[in-house]
Parts: C-alpha cells; structure tokens; sequence
C-alpha cells in the first residue's frame, strides 16, 4: 500500500509536471477534508457520551440544570476519575514520543505526532468533556485533525520539512472546523505554531482551513459556535473606551494565566493518583454547579447569551468567578482539554462588565454591552495568546461586519501590548520559547567582543626563551604564543612553525628569546567590536582565536576570543529553519 501511494504520488507529479508547491497545496485539500471528518467525529463521541450519562446532548448548561444537584456533584468527578485512568494508560507512550502535541512536532519536531498518546489522550479528553468538566474542546480536536494530517505525511514518505508543514495544515482545519473562522485559524497557526507568514507555508495552511471550513458546512445541523449579533457603529471619543478596555484586558490576561499555572502547581503538590487529582477537579466543579450551572461545559452556550440577552453586573460576575474557579480547577487537576474557548467566555464576561459600567456613566453615547462583550473577546485572546492578529480575525470572521473593524483592532493591539509588558506569559509554551528565542537574539545582535573574551593563557615576555615558549607550547594546544611586554601592551605573537623548524633543522637556539621569532603585523579584535565585524576577522585568519586589545591607541591585552564562541553567539542569533 505504501509503494503503491508512493508510485502514485511520482506519477501524478510527472503526468501533470507538479512542482512541490502544487503537490502540497494538493495534500493541504486532502488533510482539510481528514481534518473536518475528525473533528465531526469528536463532536459526534461527546454527544453520544452525554447521551449515555445524562440521557440528553447539546448544552452542557441544560444538561446540569436538568440534573438533581447530587448527581451534578458526583457526576463530573466520575468522569474526571475515568479520564485520569486513561491519561495514566497515555503516560506509558509519553516516554517513547519524543514531542506531545501538534505545536511541539511543527515547531521544534520531525511532524510525527505520536498515534497511540494521542488517541488515549483524546478518550481521557472526552470523558471529561462530556461529564461537564470546564475545559475547551478545541484542544483535542485541533490534535485530532494534526494526527490525521501527519499520518497521511508518513503514509506518503513526506521528509520532516514537509511533514510539518503538513501537520500545520491538519492544525488549521481542526481550528476552523470548531470555530468556522477559517482565516482566523490559518492565522493561529502560522502566527502562533509556525511563528512566521511566509507564502510557501501560508498558501497550504489557507487552504486547508478553507477546505475543512467548506466541509463543515455540507453537513446537517453544522452551524458557528457563536451567533454573533449586529455590531453598532462606534462614532467619536467612544472609541477610547475601546482602548481602556483593550487596557483592562492587556492587564486581566496574565492574571488569568497565573491563576491556570497556580492551579496546576496546587493540584501537582497533592500526594494522590493522577485519576485522583482529575477526580477532584471534576468535584470542584460539580459543588460550584450546585449555585451556578453555567459552569459546566466550554462557555459557549452562556457567551451567546451574554451576547444576546441582558444580564444583571451582580449575576455576571458570580458567572465569572465561579466559572474562573472551575476552569482552574478542571485544567489545573491535568485534565486533557484546550483553554482557548473559556479564555472567549471570560473576555465576554469582562467586556460586558466594562460595557455596563460605561452605560452606566454615559448612557446616551455608548454602545449596548453586548458590543463591549464582543471586542472583549478578541482583546482578551490577544493578551492571552499573544496572537493579536489571529485574535482579530477570529471575531472578525464571526461577526462579518466592518463596524468592528476600528474598535476591535485597537483594542487587541494595545491589549497585546500591554500583556507583553506585564508579564512575559502566553497560553502556549511554543509562544514562549520563541518570545525567549527572539529576546536572545536581540540581545546576542548588541553583542560585542568584550562579553566573550576569554583569558589569554599563552602570554609569554619579549626576553621569554626557546624552552620557555617550548614549555608552553606543549602545555597549551595552540598555534600562536602572545608577547605583552611589563605594561600589558601586545607586541605580537611568536608562531610555532617557525620554533618547530629551528629545532628540526637542529639550528643553535639558546641565545634566540621571543623578540627573534616575533610577528609584530597580527590581527588583533577590541572589546567594542560587534558579533558582524569581528566574524570578517575570523574569516581572514585561519585560526581558533584572536587576541584583544583595548584600542589600537592603547594596544593593552586583555584577553582572547574563541571561534567557536563567536560562530556559536552568531548561529544562535541567525538560526536555520
């Protein structure tokens, strides 16, 4: 089967004369379609495990209201007792995959998204998922459809450059098919996964999205997680209010961050199964859900509400806290499942707060609050992910309308920035690293030759004779001795060549000292010297190193520099793709 895809591939590319960019645009059709049926088949397995629990599917929040309030209780810790049971059946191929998800095989891996974690991961996912565990669903299915793309790479014996590319591809239709923002998720993944907009890998991705976008809608029953009102137009100084509100988004979004990352270190200090800790998070859930149900589930059902009925600020900030509480306790607990569509429900939350108020205030020059709850959204997922553009496409895409443009962007944009400036923290780890990355390089760009010398150990005087400098040749594995004379001025150096060819030649050396053998003309680094210039040096000398004087005025040494030190800060600061 495997030659036989391989011959069909060779053939196809020789009958129609496809270059590598058709031939991956072609797959990225393949891997969309692959994408969306995985992702309809996740939905399908979370309906049917509702079904089975609580004898009815689609919102979680009717589900827990129909509930008697014990069984709301004992239910999502059930399911969080049976997921973390699988999750351990996972942890025994955690070993083995060298990377985890989708995010780590395209940006720092081969492509190969491992098969058996992954599908063991899903079913832990979907059990907590359908018992009503605070936790997005994006994340499984997004994995899913990377799994479906990477397999059929491997099927087809892509080379790891094209196989992540490929993967990316599977990256994207997995977030469109579970928002319906196929820009938004060709977006998501070259701005967060890929880290870079380049036409060789954006064309594919695109395509992708709009494939699995395409063949989301061909199915009964499909619709957008969200249903998005009119937006109204935003005329005048109320536009500032979108600014204070990208402000308070910017600022809330690493303390929402914080408060995943504390939950996590809590429930990992606990000295109890991992089924155990999943348990627990499930029971936090469940006793919340006795006052408020809408903390069941991804969100989504109560941000369409929010968007589209009125709610009192006292009632939507008891949503907010308890539903805060339950995320933190569900993701914190190690369950499997994305924070992306609570990170939605809580910048829903916290514009429309932001909108009352400024109704409040001023109610005949501002919007409904429903407005301020929709840019909350985007700016809120711009704090948190760090992706301002992807986050202004995402509810773009959803609302379709022009009016939002203006506020929207304003408010992701400073939202992002002043996220960046409060805390370096991002939802994704790869966003970090490549954050880290940069910030390196910037840094190793203002490099300059003083933060890489080295002392220079092979220092001999003018007067220093034959044997002396034969000495510290054998000592020291190196081409050139340094002379400095009693202040430290660098005279030039003495090469072993031409030691070595005196006692070949058996020529009379006792009386010769480090003066005879000297090089005055050498070339010499100063500690003000940038990575660039200093490495034209290097490529004009064959040698492991050079000495480095203060300044040529005061040719003081002060030390030396080491090629490989150099080439290291360099490739460090221009990496290969």
């Amino acid at each position: 089967m495997l030659s036989f895809l391989l011959k069909l591939r060779t053939r196809a590319q020789h009958l129609f004369r496809l270059s590598e960019a058709h031939t991956m645009l072609g797959w990225s059709v393949v891997v969309g379609i692959a994408g969306a049926f995985a992702t309809i088949l996740f939905r399908e397995a979370i309906a049917l495990l509702q079904l089975a629990v609580a004898g009815r599917s689609g919102s979680f929040v009717e589900m827990a209201r129909s509930l008697p309030w014990t069984v709301r209780i004992w239910l999502p810790a059930a399911g969080g007792l049976i997921a973390g049971c699988f999750l351990l059946i996972a942890q025994r191929y955690a070993d083995k995959a060298n990377h985890v998800d989708y995010m780590e095989a395209v940006a720092i891996g081969d492509g190969v998204v491992p098969v058996r974690l992954s599908l063991w991961r899903t079913v832990s996912s979907l059990f907590t998922i359908a018992s009503g565990g605070s936790i997005g669903r994006e994340g499984p299915m997004v994995q899913l459809a990377a799994l479906c793309a990477s397999l059929i790479g491997r099927w087809v014996h892509f080379d790891p450059s094209r196989l992540r590319l490929l993967v990316a591809c599977g990256a994207a239709a997995g977030i469109t098919s579970a928002y319906s923002a196929p820009i938004a998720g060709a977006f998501f993944v070259t701005e967060i996964v890929l880290g870079s907009i380049a036409m060789e890998s954006f064309g594919p991705v695109v395509v992708s999205a709009v494939v699995a976008n395409i063949t989301m809608r061909e199915f009964a029953g499909y619709k957008p997680p969200y249903e998005m009102p009119v937006f109204p137009a935003v005329t005048g100084v109320e536009v500032l209010l979108f600014v204070a509100l990208g402000v308070l988004c910017g600022l809330a979004a690493p303390q929402f961050l914080r408060l995943l990352d504390a939950s996590k270190a809590a429930f990992r200090k606990l000295p109890v199964p991992l089924p155990a800790r999943l348990a627990l998070g499930g029971f936090v859930v469940g006793i919340l859900s006795i006052w408020t149900p809408e903390v069941w589930g991804n969100g989504y059902s109560v941000v369409n509400s929010i968007l589209h009925s009125p709610w009192t600020w006292t009632a939507l900030v008891l949503v907010l806290v308890f539903k805060l509480a339950a995320t933190a306790a569900t993701a914190g607990s190690g369950a499997v499942g994305g924070v992306f569509t609570p990170t939605l429900f809580v910048g829903a939350a916290v514009g429309s707060l932001f909108g009352q108020g400024m109704h409040a205030l001023w109610p005949y020059a501002t919007s409904e609050p429903y407005a301020y709850a929709m840019v909350g959204m985007g700016a809120f997922l711009a704090g948190a992910t760090q992706a301002p553009l992807m986050a202004f496409l995402m509810i773009f895409e959803m609302t379709l309308s022009y009016q939002v443009v203006l506020p929207l962007i304003l408010s992701c944009v400073v939202a992002y920035f002043i996220a960046r400036a409060v805390g370096k923290r991002s939802m994704y780890e790869i966003t970090l690293h490549r954050n880290r990355e940069e910030q390196e390089r910037m840094r190793l760009r203002a490099t300059q030759m003083r933060e890489l010398i080295r002392p220079a150990e092979t220092v001999v005087p003018p007067n220093a004779t034959v044997q002396d400098m034969t000495r510290v040749f054998l000592e020291y594995p190196v081409k050139y001795l340094y002379v400095a004379n009693e202040s430290g001025a660098f005279l030039g150096v003495v090469a072993l060549k031409d030691i070595t060819s005196d006692l070949l030649d058996k020529s009379d050396t006792s009386t010769k000292t480090a003066a005879d053998y000297l090089q005055p003309h050498f070339d010499v680094l100063t500690p003000d010297m940038s990575l660039a210039v200093a490495l034209q040096h290097f490529l004009a000398f064959q040698g492991e190193r050079l000495p480095v004087v203060e300044s040529a005025a005061q040719p003081k040494l002060t030390g030396v520099v080491y090629k490989t030190s150099l080439l290291d800060a360099y490739f460090r600061m221009n990496p290969t793709p």
